[in-house]
């Protein structure tokens, strides 16, 4: 039957989309996950298919989680026949992990992108690895090293869970419709141990430490945490949120923190 009976569809503002067309760029980013015969793979927001045209060839176990309602039908025809390939037409912001050892890929949507990483941040325990594709100024804060600009919440959060590594930039012309900034491939690996923590209370810590960039970490934080406990964990009172490392959040989480914070004492 096939798909040749379908016009090329417009990207949808809704939905962030661009599609990805560069072949060479797609060959590359495929070669980067190395996906295996054995492995449970999950692309998200697959589009046309640029690259689960690839992905099919080399996993027996390739889902599909696509939420364009235009979309879904165009994937279904394209892979009917394929018994490797399962479409899920849902909400990656609403789908959960199911199972343990995931590997997750995609050319992620800007405008989902933080809270679909953090989603998955809770569901570490389950993946494997990832690569996407985001905005590349996304990618340098989630990879900023303590003490760099670019460091801040989304560095602290997903370096605690994975190892984060900066891959090749795509440039806006790989793409249809173009979009107005670069792009850049990230592989996250689960680690295998991180420090036990509680994460939520981590996070609303954490997002408390970098309210205000220029105020020192005694200031964000003097309503739950006083002078004397930062003092306790190792920290300096006025060092600046950006300067501490993701240990030192931990570190200070466990001490203190709770869901949702509470008073200094």
């Amino acid at each position: 039957m096939g798909d040749k009976q379908y016009k090329p569809l417009k990207a949808k503002k809704k939905f962030g989309q661009n599609f990805l067309q560069d072949q060479s760029v797609i060959e590359r980013i495929v070669n980067a996950f190395n996906p295996q015969k054995t492995d449970t793979v999950y692309e998200i927001g697959p589009g046309h298919a640029a690259l689960t045209e690839h992905l099919v060839e080399y996993t027996d176990d390739l889902n599909l989680i696509e939420i364009d309602n235009d979309l879904v039908p165009r994937l279904q025809v394209k892979f009917d026949m394929k018994g490797n390939v399962t479409i899920h037409h849902k909400d990656a912001l609403e789908w959960t992990v199911p199972d343990s050892n995931t590997r997750i890929i995609g050319n992620l949507p800007y405008n989902i992108s933080t809270p679909l990483l953090i989603s998955f941040l809770y569901q570490a325990d389950k993946i494997k690895d990832m690569v996407f594709m985001l905005q590349k100024e996304v990618v340098k804060r989630i990879c900023a090293p303590a003490g760099v600009k670019a460091y801040g919440r989304l560095s602290v959060m997903l370096q605690y869970a994975f190892d984060c590594e900066e891959l090749f930039i795509v440039p806006p012309e790989a793409f249809y419709p173009r979009p107005k900034v670069d792009s850049q491939i990230i592989r996250l690996t689960t680690r295998e141990s991180p420090a036990k923590v509680d994460l939520k209370a981590m996070e609303s810590l954490v997002k408390q430490s970098f309210a205000q960039r220029r105020k020192t970490i005694k200031n964000n934080l003097k309503k739950i945490i006083t002078e004397q406990q930062l003092i306790e964990v190792g920290i300096d009172p006025k060092a600046r949120p950006e300067t501490l490392s993701v240990a030192d959040y931990v570190n200070l989480t466990n001490a203190y923190g709770s869901a949702g914070g509470s008073p200094a004492k």
